[in-house]
C-alpha cells in the first residue's frame, strides 16, 4: 500500500499527528526521517499513530538534517517511548556511504524491531540478501527508483513487502512551475513493478534544503485524480500574480488561494473535495494567512486524503 516519506520538519511531524486516523483507515504506513535536533514533535506524532493503532517507520541513521552524523537521540527515543510497540519500526536508510559490514551492524543493533530498509544508493545488494539469510522475509524493503534498478530489487525477491519510492514533484523555483503537471502512476502500476506497495515525498519532493530563500511567488501545491487520463496523480500549481520580490507573502498568497479556490468551485473540477481543502475556503473566505509551513501541512494532508479516497473507491 501507501508508504509517504516525511522529512521530520515541524509541519510535516504535524500532518501526520493530525492524519494518523485517516492513515490507519486507509492503511498507509508514513516513513519518518528525523532532521531536527528536537524530537519532542517526532515524540507526539509516534504517540498519535499508536493511538490510533496505526503503524510508521522511524529512519534512525538519517542521511540529512541535525542528526546525520550522531543519531543516538533517535534510538534512545524508540527504546524508551516504542521499544514495546508493534505499531512503530525501525527503518534503516542504505545509502552509497555505508558499508556492508555497516548495514549488517545496524540491523543487529535493532533486534527485536520489525526492520524496513529503504535502499538509496547501497550498492551491495546481494551480499545483504546473503547476510539476511531467513531474515528476509521477515523484513520490508523499499527501493527508491533512482537508485534501484530491477535487477538490484530482484535480490529481495523473498521479501513479502517490497515497496517502490517515486519522487513525482519536479523541484523549481515557484515562479517556474507550469500550472498543471503530471505526478505519478504509481498508485495503479505499482503491482506491475512487482512491489506491494509504493512511496513518494508528497508534494515537497526528495531535495532536502533546511529552509528556503525568501518566496519571490507564492505556490499552493494541490494534487489531484484525473480520471479523464487512466487515473493518473497529477499536480496544480495555484501562483500568486506577483513574482518580481519577495514582499508581501500574506497577499500574494490571498493571490494564489483565489486561484484554488475558482478552481475548486468550478464545474469540472477534479480536485477530490478533502479535509483539507474544506479548509483552504475556509481560509479564503476570513482572508487568513497562517504560513507558509502551515500551506505545505495542509497540501500535504490533502494529498493523503486524495490517495485514501482513490483507493477507497477502488
Amino acid at each position: 500500500m501507501y508508504y509517504p516519506y516525511f522529512r521530520g520538519k515541524q509541519y510535516e511531524l504535524i500532518a501526520i499527528r493530525e492524519s494518523a486516523a485517516k492513515l490507519k483507515q486507509s492503511g498507509f504506513i508514513p516513513i519518518i526521517e528525523p532532521v531536527k535536533e528536537s524530537l519532542g514533535g517526532l515524540s507526539k506524532a509516534l504517540k498519535e499513530i499508536t493511538k490510533n493503532e496505526g503503524e510508521a517507520i522511524v529512519i534512525v541513521n538519517p542521511f540529512h538534517g541535525d542528526h546525520s552524523s550522531n543519531a543516538e537521540n533517535i534510538s534512545e527515543l524508540l527504546k524508551e517511548e516504542f521499544e514495546d510497540s508493534e505499531h512503530i519500526h525501525v527503518g534503516l536508510l542504505l545509502t552509497e556511504d555505508l558499508s556492508i559490514n555497516e548495514v549488517i551492524s545496524l540491523y543487529k543493533k535493532f533486534t527485536g524491531h520489525r526492520t524496513a530498509f529503504v535502499h538509496a544508493g547501497f550498492s551491495e545488494a546481494k551480499f545483504l540478501a546473503e547476510a539476511l539469510g531467513e531474515d528476509l522475509a521477515q523484513t520490508t524493503h523499499i527501493f527508491h527508483e533512482d537508485h534501484c534498478g530491477k535487477l538490484y530489487r530482484r535480490h529481495f525477491k523473498a521479501s513479502p513487502n517490497r515497496v517502490l519510492i517515486r519522487d513525482g514533484f519536479v523541484k523549481r523555483k515557484n515562479r517556474e512551475h507550469p500550472a498543471t503537471e503530471f505526478f505519478s502512476d504509481l498508485h495503479i502500476t505499482y503491482s506491475e513493478e512487482g512491489m506491494q506497495g509504493f512511496s513518494d515525498f508528497l508534494i515537497v519532493g526528495d531535495e532536502y534544503s533546511e529552509s528556503g530563500g525568501p518566496a519571490y511567488a507564492i505556490a499552493i501545491h494541490v494534487t489531484y485524480i484525473d480520471n479523464d487520463k487512466d487515473g493518473e496523480m497529477h499536480i496544480h500549481h495555484f501562483l500568486s500574480d506577483r513574482q518580481d520580490d519577495p514582499k508581501d507573502p500574506a497577499g500574494k498568497f490571498a493571490e494564489a488561494l483565489d486561484k484554488l479556490a475558482h478552481e475548486v468551485n468550478s464545474r469540472n473540477s477534479k480536485i477530490t473535495m478533502t479535509t483539507a481543502i474544506e479548509e483552504f475556503l475556509a481560509l479564503h473566505d476570513r482572508q487568513h494567512f497562517p504560513g507558509l509551513g502551515y500551506v505545505k501541512k495542509l497540501s500535504m494532508q490533502h494529498h493523503i486524503e486524495t490517495l485514501a479516497d482513490f483507493f477507497k473507491e477502488e
